[in-house]
């Protein structure tokens, strides 16, 4: 007689989502899925159930990770200490004209160091008059006698010039100080500077002034902004947590990340090339997101632990499970959106985005492991002194969909709640405005000039940007941006008439002021040029001259007998640089436009929302950068400080990629609440009430850090910190405050229950991501009942095999043999391969083994198999030999495979024998069939599997009826769980032919 179990109480939360697909694995005895915890339950869990298990063992291990990481922050700290750091800013782009044309010049004319630019400009007189000479002779050699600097008499004229470059007035003179190092020590370049100082009877003939690319470095920013940001987060922490001891913990969690990060570059940079922009932009990100990220899992273990009767360790593992699946996932949005800044192919950004992503996953490991340890430790005294607020409002809270003639309660209506209902009451009126509003904002991101800084960018009370407006002034702007050309003259029999014939061609061109030097290197193969344009380098016709240049390189070759024309030199890298990210720029916007629409479909199982967070995203980007263009680009604010002109080139793909994971972060917490209560309650209108309420504070509170931070970089950054940080600042503070918490309630509302659909189709082929901890609710809720129910090695409820089919009820008790009637409308093989995580059910629940599905498939089919007995099989060869056989196919080491081999033969050997006492007497065709049977059910055994279900020999099976039963006693009694299917139809089927065979006899046996 079949036994079906009595079925589970019903679950709490009765809204998990609908079952995902079963990840396929291998079966064999050393794949990874086959590793088994100490409790004998498989691995490969989903995230929130990993983040689980980690909440409890941090508990156990608080104080060895809060030492772990200090020995890391002081051991990172010190060799940063010793080492010191050895940044480099110089630019390079492989597979650039510009960038061929420097590694010629370094090669050929040994320049590998930077340069510094000398203007001499005479009190009285020209500059060439004899005791002016005299004194410029007098500061150049003093400036040559400085070590690691070499310089000529710039009236000389130096070598490869014919004549010295002066002013059209003659009042002035320019000179190049060559440095050894291209990054000069400190040292140096102040040693340069005094040098540089007429002294004597030179300072009464002269003056000069000393800049160039040399001293494009700034000072060291000042922390005090820094520290006044961190006071600032301080405090809204204080106001979110009403705790000081909670307020300090995110900010030394941020603090600690950071540390480790900057101090692991400073180390890194004295062997990969890293710029000096690297650790201050990850410096801000990272304890931005730190800071934030903390936040979240603080403010959810808080809410967990204001439940009087959880203990702390409890409600640490259930906050990982939740808040600490939305800050990994969140996290990794970030880390994928910078690291896709390398799809630029500019060295210099992608080691400024890897520097950035490292940042921000140093940030998710502190506030996955530094943060839970430190609140374990604290013990009770991060507990609430008052029950919080429940997630769900009470009714009178909850905005009312009609407006009623009840007299108002005395009942404080929280401002959220009043926000939300605010916007939503008419969503059109909502979404028109804010729409309008954000695309105003943007339209100045239409006339935005990109362009790297130069020293026109420069403080005004720099030497670069002293020396750059005088040389303007003087010479003219484009005496600070020269190109150099070279090109092969070996074919010339005499190199130096045919370079100076070329740069008589190259002065012709338009857009040339001059081209003051041309020279051949000493082995006379290749000749270097300078070529002054009319402009700056961020001008249009300086870009339009190198175009020009490069267009016509094969005629020039060809008219003066040349070869391999190349423009180069920084002016020429920059525009390089520019190109290339302009080109960069859609690409990597398609790339986080797709990688945005597939990750919340994933997540949020909807199309519209994805849709909708994607255009509240670009909305955000191009608000930010309409705004950067009006205060940096157009000087609208006039705000002291800021530098005004061109936008650096890499700001609009950089402010792409960070706001993408910042605002994926605030659509993920916000969002995510408000489908959790749909899903449980059906209301849409209810669900964004709720959710609002619920995560509103903590994205209020994580916006407003974030922004804080930002806006501290800005005051005192370099030129080209300033506009990222009060790009990153405005996109913040707009993505969450404007676009999340007011634009995205009242598209929600407008679209009702069509917001959170998906089609079945597609549904059926995404993957599902738990963000929520869903999982975790589920397996506490199991772990929940099987204290009072008992251990269960199978656990169905609800089991719908096929859409249509009749649900499948089942609890198995472990190593006991449990029988299962199958419906007529279910195949037996398919449920078969649903009950050991082989195949998607349609519905339903199912825990094998305290192992989830699907969460945790691809441990559910090393632990569990199923076997037909009665299918068709080898009886020609010893089961032996076909153990041996299939050894060799599945486990790799000999001395393991011996020992399966010989388990695996002893379990089907005494399953042989079982099902040999059956009564019955098989053929060749039965026997060969049980033997099948046997030897897989001995290698699902041998091979780890707990639970075996065994599909009854069918009713034309050669196999005697009763052998299935016969084995599944035999596996039980050697402490295997068996779950035997016995369809219905079969039975019947049995049943009738015995009893046609009874008819039959009796006639017989009278006529005997």
């Amino acid at each position: 007689m079949a036994h079906v179990a009595a079925r589970p109480p019903e679950r709490v939360d009765d809204h998990a989502p609908p079952v995902g697909k079963i990840v396929t694995a291998c079966r064999c005895e050393t794949c990874p899925t086959a590793s088994r915890g100490p409790d004998g339950r498989g691995r490969g869990c989903r995230m929130s159930v990993f983040l689980h298990r980690l909440g409890g063992m941090l508990g156990r291990y608080a104080a060895f990770v809060v030492v772990a990481w200090l020995l890391v922050l002081g051991t990172v700290v010190g060799l940063s200490m010793v080492l010191g750091d050895d940044y480099d800013d110089s630019f390079s782009i492989p597979g650039t004209q510009s960038q061929e044309g420097q590694d010629i010049i370094l090669d050929r004319f040994d320049q590998s160091g930077t340069t510094a630019t000398v203007v001499f400009t005479a009190t009285n007189g020209k500059v060439t008059d004899s005791a002016n000479a005299k004194a410029v002779k007098q500061v150049a050699s003093a400036i040559n006698a400085v070590r690691g600097v070499s310089m000529s008499n710039p009236l000389g004229p130096p070598p490869g010039q014919s004549a010295p470059i002066l002013s059209s007035d003659k009042t002035a003179t320019l000179g190049t100080a060559s440095f050894a190092d291209v990054d000069p020590s400190e040292e140096t370049l102040d040693a340069v500077l005094e040098a540089g100082r007429p002294t004597g009877s030179a300072r009464s003939a002269i003056t000069t002034s000393v800049g160039g690319d040399a001293y494009n470095a700034s000072d060291p920013p000042s922390r005090i902004p820094e520290l006044i940001g961190l006071g600032i987060s301080f405090v809204i922490l204080a106001v979110t947590f009403a705790s000081l001891v909670a307020a300090g913990m995110p900010i030394l969690s941020g603090l600690v990340g950071v540390g480790v990060t900057i101090s692991s570059l400073v180390v890194i940079s004295n062997v990969v090339t890293v710029n000096s922009s690297s650790p201050n932009l990850a410096e801000m990100l990272g304890l931005a997101v730190g800071i934030d990220y903390a936040l979240f899992l603080l403010s959810r273990y808080r809410r967990q632990l204001a439940d009087p009767g959880i203990e702390p360790v409890v409600a640490m593992s259930r906050a990982m499970a939740t808040a600490g699946s939305a800050v990994v996932f969140a996290g990794t949005t970030v880390i994928i959106a910078l690291t896709g800044l390398a799809v630029a192919r500019i060295p210099v950004l992608t080691v400024m985005g890897l520097a950035a992503a490292a940042a921000v996953a140093v940030a998710v490991l502190a506030a996955l492991t530094l943060v839970p340890s430190i609140a374990l430790l604290l013990g009770e005294r991060l507990r609430p002194r008052r029950r919080t607020r429940p997630d769900k409002p009470a009714a009178d809270e909850r905005p009312p969909k009609k407006r009623t003639k009840q007299k108002r309660t005395k009942e404080k209506v929280l401002l959220r709640a009043r926000w939300v209902h605010l916007v939503t009451a008419h969503p059109v009126l909502t979404i028109v405005p804010v729409v309008g509003f954000l695309l105003v904002l943007a339209i100045p991101a239409l006339r935005i000039e990109l362009a790297l800084p130069d020293n026109s960018t420069a403080p005004v009370n720099t030497p670069q940007r002293q020396t750059y407006d005088v040389i303007t002034e003087t010479f003219g702007e484009g005496y600070n941006a020269p190109l150099s050309v070279t090109a092969g003259v070996i074919t010339s029999s005499n190199p130096t008439q045919t370079v100076n014939d070329l740069a008589k061609g190259l002065r012709q061109l338009p857009g040339v002021v001059a081209v003051p030097q041309a020279t051949p290197n000493e082995s006379g193969d290749t000749a270097l040029l300078q070529v002054i344009p009319t402009a700056g380098q961020n001008a249009p016709s300086t870009a339009e001259l190198v175009t020009e240049l490069r267009d016509n390189s094969s005629a020039l070759e060809k008219k003066y007998g040349v070869t391999d024309i190349l423009v180069t030199g920084p002016t020429a890298t920059n525009i390089d640089v520019s190109d290339r990210l302009a080109g960069a720029l859609l690409p990597f916007a398609a790339i986080v436009i797709g990688l945005s629409l597939l990750l919340l479909m994933i997540v949020f199982r909807s199309v519209a929302v994805p849709l909708k967070a994607t255009l509240g995203y670009l909305l955000s980007v191009g608000a930010a950068l309409g705004v950067v263009v009006a205060v940096f680009q157009w000087g609208w604010l006039g705000i002291p400080g800021l530098t005004e002109g061109p936008i650096v080139s890499f700001l609009p793909i950089f402010l792409m990629g960070v706001l993408f994971g910042l605002a994926m972060d605030y659509e993920m917490f916000l969002v995510s609440a408000m489908r959790e209560e749909y899903v449980h309650s059906g209301d849409p209108r209810d669900a964004i009430y709720t959710g609002f309420r619920a995560s509103a504070p903590v994205v209020t509170a994580a916006a407003l850090i974030m922004t804080s931070v930002f806006t501290t970089f800005v005051p005192d950054g370099s030129n080209t910190i300033q506009p990222i940080a009060f790009g990153l600042a405005v996109g913040v503070f707009v993505d969450a405050f404007v676009v999340r918490m007011t634009l995205v309630p009242a598209v929600l509302m407008l679209l009702g229950h069509r917001a959170w659909w998906l089609p079945a189709w597609l549904d059926a082929r995404i993957p599902e991501v738990d963000v929520e901890g869903a999982a975790m609710h589920r397996k506490v809720e199991y772990e929940d009942w099987e204290k009072t129910h008992g251990t269960t090695a199978l656990v169905a409820r609800d089991l719908v095999v096929r859409a249509g089919a009749t649900p499948v009820h089942l609890e198995a008790p472990p190593t006991r043999v449990t029988h299962l009637p199958v419906p007529e409308d279910v195949e037996p093989v398919e449920l078969a391969q649903v009950l050991v995580g082989r195949q998607r059910p349609s519905g339903g629940e199912l825990v094998v083994g305290g192992l989830l599905l699907p969460e945790q498939g691809g441990a559910v089919q090393t632990a569990a198999a199923y076997v037909e007995v009665g299918r068709p099989g080898d009886d020609e060869r010893p089961v032996s030999d076909q153990v041996e056989e299939r050894a060799r196919l599945s486990v790799s080491s000999r001395r393991r495979r011996t020992e399966f081999v010989a388990r695996g033969t002893a379990l089907a050997e005494d399953l042989q024998r079982s099902a040999a006492v059956v009564d019955g007497h098989p053929g060749p065709l039965g026997r060969a069939a049980t033997t099948a049977a046997v030897v897989e059910a001995a290698l699902a055994v041998a091979g780890g599997a707990g639970l075996l279900v065994l599909i009854e020999e069918g009713p034309e099976s050669n196999v005697p009826a009763g052998t299935a039963e016969a084995m599944a006693q035999e596996l039980s009694r050697q402490g295997t769980t068996a779950v035997l299917l016995r369809p219905d139809a079969w039975r019947r089927q049995r049943l009738a032919a015995a009893a046609g065979r009874t008819a039959a006899e009796q006639p017989e046996e009278a006529s005997t």
